[in-house]
């Protein structure tokens, strides 16, 4: 499937791909454009739209577009559940600080944002910091 969302990737955009490729869609590819484009494009192209205004997968009732996705689509696992409140704080600013973790995730998002311009190079990269993030996550609701 084709995805779709805004450009200039941070801390949701980037969680979001991630969990979309590891537990949704395993071929999914990203398209990314500015925000005034976004419904746009996914009505030309039917890319389904995540972390933009007006979507289903975005910013509802307090939570971020990664929890919007874990609803969707029954992801219940406790780990992602963990990572979820992780993103959660290190996206959304007025919540940074419910979450210990959060300020590293949100400083390391700015960092690779810095590095890699580029929305696809940032993702390619990006994702093993979820990965590993993940892999924190299982041991610790493990060890529960």
């Amino acid at each position: 499937m084709l995805w779709i969302t805004r450009s200039h990737v941070h801390v949701d955009r980037v969680a979001c791909p991630w969990l979309i490729r590891r537990f949704v869609d395993s071929e999914a590819r990203f398209v990314f454009v500015p925000k005034s484009r976004v419904a746009a494009v996914a009505e030309e192209t039917g890319a389904i739209p995540f972390d933009a205004p007006g979507v289903e997968l975005g910013h509802h009732d307090g939570r971020c577009s990664f929890e919007a996705i874990l609803a969707k689509y029954d992801l219940t696992d406790p780990a992602l559940a963990r990572l979820g409140k992780i993103v959660h704080a290190a996206d959304i600013s007025e919540d940074r600080q419910t979450d210990g973790v959060a300020p590293g995730l949100e400083a390391i998002a700015k960092g690779f944002g810095l590095l890699f311009p580029d929305d696809a190079a940032n993702l390619e990269r990006q994702f093993v910091v979820y990965d590993a993030l993940y892999a924190w996550c299982r041991l610790g609701v493990m060890s529960a």
